[in-house]
């Protein structure tokens, strides 16, 4: 069944938001990037050329503007690299070139961390460690940029550093360093509540760097550790039905329901983590929410059509159009819910790859199915650091 819906929805996919590279896009692109890899079928990389593609101009993606330092835009340009390793075609890694460059000269916050985006400045969320370093380490692998790794992995154990909650054993979904903003608790900088879609990207970020820099490094770099202890942390905070709430560590709270675009997260999260040796026994509690989104979360629309429901369409911290984002467990519940939004979408195309990949015996490398050609490694672009 989720072959079949992914199939027709990336076939009817229009770009998300009309003229602009954005993250939306980005978790479909990458979606159909896992679904290639893992299956080695022609139809996802026909979907992602096509998409991307239509996407691109002579100076790279259409409707990208690097000055606007906004770490979501760069999580679409992971699929510029996946392409070039498939293709050979340079011109997808030119086409990075100017996200590597946004990287290059994006605002930090004192302890060295990307700040979310210019108009959020010294704020960290864990949204942006999942837009941001997982290309940072892909463009640095293609252009041999030992240290561009170095700074991604030292980044990830900053941000954890500032987000991590001891009463919880969770991550709050912002740190605030200015303590400026109403949401950033003075003491510690940090949001009030657990986002489930937050932790959704953080787990993601660490089961993709885990993989692309192999579990030694990952765990030299000090993250192991704390990335096995998120893992199972999850796994035991599934409702019975399987899958994560929106605020994930409060079913007492009135109004929380079960959110898809968590749900599908974590459980590609979780099945990825054992498989690149992360964490032990959580594969099991990944497979089972992905079977509890196939059974109760795909549901009929008005048109007959099978859709993904109980998507939060968007949530925040701070100010956004004419309305302030407390932070606060009751925010996350207002916000509204939809269906078939790319972040749940997404999402769901990986962990359904990665349920393709773990009963398999030896580990598979993520191009194996269609190895790049030998090709030259590029000169590091300018102004990298």
């Amino acid at each position: 069944m989720l072959m079949s819906y992914f199939d027709a929805y990336a076939t009817a996919y229009a770009p998300y938001k009309a003229g602009e590279w954005c993250y939306e896009d980005g978790c479909i692109y990458r979606g159909l990037a896992c679904l290639h890899a893992a299956t080695g079928e022609d139809r996802w990389l026909a979907h992602l050329v096509r998409l991307v593609d239509a996407r691109l101009g002579p100076d790279g993606p259409a409707g990208y503007d690097p000055g606007e330092f906004n770490i979501d835009n760069v999580l679409p340009a992971r699929a510029l690299i996946y392409l070039w390793s498939v293709t050979g075609e340079a011109r997808y890694l030119e086409a990075a070139r100017p996200t590597a460059g946004q990287l290059a000269q994006h605002p930090r916050t004192r302890s060295g961390v990307y700040w979310h985006k210019r108009i959020y400045p010294r704020q960290v969320w864990l949204d942006g460690l999942y837009m941001g370093l997982p290309f940072q380490v892909e463009w640095a692998q293609a252009i041999g940029e030992t240290a561009l790794v170095d700074d991604a992995l030292t980044q990830v154990v900053t941000a954890l550093e500032l987000t991590a909650e001891p009463a919880t054993g969770l991550y709050a979904h912002g740190h605030d360093e200015s303590r400026n903003q109403a949401w950033s608790d003075p003491r510690t900088g940090r949001s009030a509540a657990h986002w489930a879609r937050a932790l959704g990207w953080l787990a993601m970020t660490l089961v993709d760097v885990a993989e692309l820099v192999g579990p030694e490094r990952f765990r030299a770099a000090g993250l192991g550790g704390p990335a096995g202890g998120l893992m199972t942390r999850l796994a035991g905070l599934r409702t019975p039905g399987g899958l994560w709430l929106q605020v994930i560590d409060q079913p007492g709270l009135a109004g929380n329901y079960e959110e898809s675009s968590a749900s599908a997260m974590l459980a590609y999260a979780l099945i990825k983590a054992e498989r690149v040796g992360l964490a032990a026994g959580v594969a099991g509690a990944g497979r089972e929410a992905l079977a509890a989104l196939e059974g109760r979360a795909m549901v009929r629309d008005d048109a007959g059509r099978l859709v993904l429901g109980r998507i939060c369409h968007v949530a925040g911290l701070g100010g956004y159009l004419d309305r302030y984002r407390d932070g606060s467990p009751e925010y996350y519940l207002r916000e509204a819910i939809v269906s078939d939004d790319p972040k749940g979408v997404g999402p769901l195309m990986m962990a359904g790859a990665e349920r393709v990949r773990l009963p398999r015996a030896e580990p598979l490398a993520e191009r194996r199915n269609h190895p790049a050609p030998d090709q030259p490694r590029l000169a590091t672009s300018t102004g990298a650091s």
